[in-house]
């Protein structure tokens, strides 16, 4: 139920946290993009610098004026190096920054700390830049620094810097914590920051406990905010409901609260209730259409179709999420049986991650309404409009022909395909899939062993040969050999672990194929895999447990063929 909620940032407990990147580091105005002639750390000793020094860094002032910055930058990480003057390595810390010379920026930062250790903005730059290095035990006796010499500081960049690196940086940095918890252990930074590492370890009961130890009188948003997301990674998503109320008594106007605790309810399938507290947040926020786009989604999960149409047109009509909006609107439609509405929505869909998928709704429709011919001509519009995705449209078009049972206008097309892109693999497995719908075994393996041979280690080809030939032929042994490959290949796939166990029941080891077919159903309770689970305990007079593997998979596919087939090929029989 997360899919309106990726709009909202998932990192609202780290927009919590303050910023420790310098004020300075940004352009001045928008025609001095990089100010040159200015440090914002007092230089509090004067240097006297050799004539070849000056000569340098004159260049480089010329180079800056003049748009040559790395000219500028190389210049003065020389004479950072050089001279150790404070005001220099700083501006050559700054210049590399600016162009995002991650090595010079941090070999000036750490010149800059050096020369100049008084200076706390020195010091975290330092401690930032070997965070990004993924240095970060030098990045915590930089930070340390800072926090002796004004009382407190903040180490979450640190701890959300390593939570994308491995589990060995992550516990070394862990082993820091603590160390610095000894001599500190009241400070709410550190201990924050500890619970993120904890819960990037895998470790979140942990990471939990010691945010539930601190002392709630002091908890800022961003620890309730941890803990909320902790509960509800935990399971104990209720929880955080009362959590984030409370906390949200005291701070009502704090919006990433609000929106958590909004989140909480959609998170927890109460949707009405999080509804409401998205109304809330919209009518603060107005102008947010990622709030809009979120109502709109809860509306279509409580069926509001109207509702979900209102804010939907309205962001078409303000140009936000347009193409996500239309064909969210193409869906609203469908469920209103305005199939020409639909229609319209969804070819309003130009670009991004629905277009595909909107193409598919286009076919389904127009194929279900018997207009096949408008689909022909609807999908060379496509390919013509979008040849970068040509490949994708043939196939969206041959499966939803195949699917809807105009198998030989798909076999037409897919061979149409195949001259334009000859020996694709895709389309030589869909032409495969529809040879098989066409009975045409011969042509079926020509195609799957084409792919076969030019990649031995395509698992889904292997896998899909060798499932056929062991259900509808005597080549059992072959078969075998084609999908144990394929399961060496991906272990984890229930597909192939169901094809392997209905092979070992067409050879006549049920207890192999019982094995095989549990783990593979355990994994994938899909239709199908409970027709092959069924007829092997079937077979060995597990009659009982073999109903009751159906019916689980009939209460979600009643309509499916093969169990159905093979329900009443066995039950009649009984």
């Amino acid at each position: 139920m997360n899919k309106y909620i990726s709009l909202i940032s998932i990192s609202l407990i780290l927009s919590a946290c303050q910023s420790l990147a310098p004020e300075n580091n940004s352009p001045a105005n928008d025609t001095d993009p990089l100010p040159l002639t200015q440090t914002s750390s007092t230089v509090t000793k004067t240097t006297d610098f050799s004539t070849d020094t000056l000569i340098s860094l004159l260049t480089a002032e010329i180079a800056g004026q003049r748009d040559r910055f790395d000219i500028a930058s190389k210049n003065y990480s020389q004479q950072a190096q050089i001279t150790g003057d404070p005001g220099v390595a700083e501006r050559a810390f700054r210049i590399a920054e600016y162009l995002g010379e991650e090595q010079r920026a941090l070999d000036n930062a750490l010149a800059w700390a050096n020369a100049a250790p008084d200076s706390l903005e020195a010091q975290r730059s330092a401690a930032i830049q070997l965070a990004q290095a993924q240095r970060y035990e030098e990045a915590m006796q930089y930070m340390e620094k800072v926090l002796i010499a004004q009382g407190d500081t903040q180490f979450d960049f640190l701890a959300l810097s390593a939570a994308q690196s491995d589990q060995k940086n992550i516990r070394a940095l862990l082993q820091s914590f603590d160390h610095l918890l000894i001599k500190y252990p009241q400070n709410q930074q550190l201990v924050f920051s500890k619970a993120i590492l904890l819960s990037q370890d895998d470790r979140k009961a942990d990471a939990l406990t010691l945010l539930e130890k601190q002392s709630k009188k002091n908890a800022t948003a961003a620890t309730i905010l941890l803990r909320a997301r902790l509960l509800s990674q935990l399971g104990r998503g209720e929880e955080a409901l009362p959590l984030l109320r409370r906390a949200l008594e005291d701070n009502p106007e704090d919006g990433r609260l609000r929106i958590t605790y909004a989140r909480q309810f959609i998170e927890l399938n109460r949707f009405e209730e999080g509804r409401a507290e998205f109304i809330e947040l919209l009518q603060q926020s107005p102008s947010d259409d990622d709030l809009r786009f979120s109502l709109a989604l809860i509306n279509m999960d409580l069926k509001a179709w109207r509702e979900a149409q209102a804010y939907l047109e309205e962001l078409i009509l303000r140009g936000s999420h347009i193409n996500a909006a239309q064909y969210n609107l193409g869906q609203v439609y469908e469920e209103l049986n305005d199939t020409e509405q639909a229609l319209n929505a969804y070819s309003a869909v130009f670009v991004g991650n629905n277009y595909l998928p909107a193409q598919q709704r286009i076919i389904t429709l127009l194929l279900n309404d018997g207009r096949l011919r408008e689909s022909a001509t609807h999908f060379n519009e496509q390919r013509s409009a979008r040849p970068d995705v040509a490949i994708q449209l043939h196939l969206i078009e041959a499966e939803a022909l195949a699917s809807n049972g105009h198998t030989q206008t798909a076999w037409v097309r897919i061979n149409q395909a195949l001259q334009d892109h000859p020996n694709n693999p895709s389309l030589l497995y869909t032409r495969a899939m529809v040879a098989d719908k066409r009975d045409d075994l011969p042509q079926f393996e020509h195609d799957l062993r084409l792919i076969i041979e030019d990649d031995p280690n395509n698992a889904m080809a292997l896998n899909a040969l060798g499932y056929t030939l062991a259900d509808r032929t005597d080549r059992l042994e072959e078969a075998r050999q084609l999908i144990e490959q394929a399961h060496e290949l991906e272990p984890y796939d229930a597909a192939i672990t169901d094809s392997l166990g209905w092979v070992y029941y067409r050879l006549g080891d049920l207890a192999t194929a019982e094995r095989l077919l549990r783990e593979a159903f355990d994994a994938f309770p899909d239709a199908e895999v409970a027709a092959h689970l069924g007829e092997v305990l079937w077979q060995q007079n597990k009659q009982r447990e073999a109903r009751q593997v159906w019916n689980q998979a009939l209460a979600n596919q009643p309509n499916d063929a093969v169990l159905l087939e093979t329900i009443q090929r066995l039950t009649n029989k009984d």
